[in-house]
């Protein structure tokens, strides 16, 4: 789920399209020179992920085995037995590309985006173009990378409309989104992948992971089936610069079943404010691989 830094996106919209017209002017020479200078640097967050994640592979990485979820609150169990099938290896990287839509602007803008993540240790980059703008892409990339949360947007991968890296308020953040997003390669919720799960109710469980210096915990809220239909937290969302904890809340929809697990085919995201919630992002995955995939 998304929104490392999205309470800024506004602001950083209303920049872009002031830059709009310099960027327009330079032609198309200019936008194929930043589209190639964007695909290098995420190549760069990529591949750092990926030589981290290389470290895991001396880590033993057992098949799931219902072993795995012995003693687990009741709920936490049931979706594991929903979600997982015995033999089932434990996921090392997933790659995912999205479509969907993101609320800025007062509407909704299309987005596509490709999204990489590695368990050991945890981590995303999540690379898209939102058409905010006419003509040209707002790029954005958000990771979490070796502890580290990052945002970085673009227009059309030139003109530069917000730089956030570094605070520990954006690395919780961002590690709660993992941890929420971690509905699509499922074991990695697993005790064994460094989640620990407290009972709430017999609907809902909280999970929580440590990574480095930085610790969360997120409310898992279960369906019939044993499926994870919602989660929420308190997240940082960005008001004017400024971090401030605010209720946040996903949710999931239309499982399907993508290599021997059952995951979300979509999901919408939102915050919720005193005057109400605030949706942002709705999503569907349009391919899901785990393991190291071909670049774009």
């Amino acid at each position: 789920m998304r929104g490392s830094g999205v309470g800024a996106t506004a602001n950083w919209v209303r920049s872009g399209a002031a830059a709009l017209g310099g960027v327009v002017a330079g032609g198309v020479a200019a936008y194929a020179m930043g589209t190639l200078l964007w695909r290098r640097a995420t190549e760069r967050s990529l591949a750092r992920l990926d030589f981290l994640a290389l470290g895991g592979e001396n880590v033993p990485r057992p098949a799931f085995s219902r072993e795995h979820i012995a003693g687990l609150p009741g709920p936490v169990a049931r979706y594991f037995e929903f979600a997982l099938t015995p033999g089932r290896p434990l996921v090392r990287q997933a790659h995912i590309r999205w479509a969907g839509e993101f609320f800025t602007r007062s509407k909704w803008n299309r987005f596509t985006a490709e999204q990489h993540y590695s368990m050991r240790p945890p981590g995303f980059v999540w690379d898209a173009d939102i058409r905010m703008m006419p003509l040209l892409p707002v790029r954005v990339r958000d990771g979490y990378v070796a502890g580290e949360g990052a945002m970085l947007g673009k227009l059309a991968g030139l003109v530069l409309l917000v730089d956030q890296r570094g605070t520990p308020e954006l690395a919780a953040s961002a590690l709660i989104r993992y941890l929420a997003e971690a509905v699509w390669f499922p074991t990695a919720l697993l005790p064994n992948e460094g989640v620990s799960w407290t009972p709430v109710d017999d609907r809902t469980a909280r999970a929580s992971l440590t990574d480095g210096l930085t610790t969360v915990s997120v409310d898992f809220h279960f369906g019939e089936r044993g499926e994870i239909v919602r989660v929420s937290a308190m997240r940082h969302r960005d008001v004017d610069g400024t971090p401030i904890l605010t209720q946040w809340v996903g949710r999931y929809r239309d499982y399907m079943r993508a290599d021997g697990m059952m995951i979300p085919s979509g999901g919408e995201v939102e915050w919720v404010l005193a005057e109400g919630p605030l949706p942002y992002w709705r999503g569907q995955v349009v391919a899901v691989n785990y393991g190291i995939a071909r670049r774009r």
